[in-house]
């Protein structure tokens, strides 16, 4: 069974507290975080502080994805406010190795993403390092936007690149239409803003989403 993450970036940002705890009891396995700081991508969303407000109230795994320059910057700050799981983009460091190692080191699991025009051989050192993996199949920075169906590869390539037992995430304009393909091609983790938090039922939603991408 695929886990699903519904990214908070969709969700109602005047209702934060309610939004989280709606799609925790709707099922959720995870709460993705996007974390942008303006530079690595043209938007601005949350910080270590909102996500410590947060973790006071909910019970969810907490998926932080850091789309930000250095990173490594804020990794302690995120562990502190209660994340559980970090990605960094290997786009975003000089020393993406250290960097997973760094956030490894706090005890929590460590992931690395790639963009959407980076090749998947960037990520081949990373592979004994790596916890999970993440591929965007948008460029990052906006929810709502239309899945490039061209990234279907890239994700066969980095499932086949990476060890059965590091799951495969892929994050960017998945929704009914398309999640059986995204799950065919190796993704177990599905990252869902629109998809769940536009639903009429976040919970059929969730539940859709997991009996088509069986």
């Amino acid at each position: 069974m695929i886990k699903i993450s519904p990214s908070i970036l969709a969700a109602d940002f005047g209702d934060l507290r309610n939004q989280i705890k709606l799609v925790e009891d709707a099922g959720a396995d995870m709460l993705h975080i996007d974390v942008m700081d303006g530079m690595f991508v043209p938007n601005i969303s949350f910080g270590a502080g909102m996500t410590a407000a947060w973790r006071k109230d909910s019970k969810l795994f907490f998926d932080v994805h850091l789309m930000i320059e250095s990173p490594e910057r804020y990794i302690e700050d995120f562990v502190k406010a209660g994340a559980d799981h970090i990605t960094v983009h290997v786009e975003a460091t000089k020393h993406i190795y250290r960097c997973l190692q760094y956030i490894k080191s706090f005890g929590v699991s460590a992931g690395v993403a790639i963009n959407p025009g980076t090749p998947a051989v960037m990520l081949k050192e990373l592979t004994n390092i790596t916890d999970m993996v993440l591929v965007m199949t948008v460029n990052p920075g906006f929810t709502g936007q239309k899945f490039l169906p061209d990234m279907l590869t890239k994700i066969a390539e980095v499932r086949k690149m990476f060890p059965e037992n590091v799951p495969v995430e892929v994050d960017g304009g998945i929704g009914l239409g398309n999640v059986a393909d995204v799950v065919k091609a190796g993704a177990e983790v599905i990252v869902a803003g629109a998809a769940v938090f536009y639903a009429e039922s976040p919970a059929a939603a969730i539940a859709e989403l997991k009996k088509c991408g069986k």
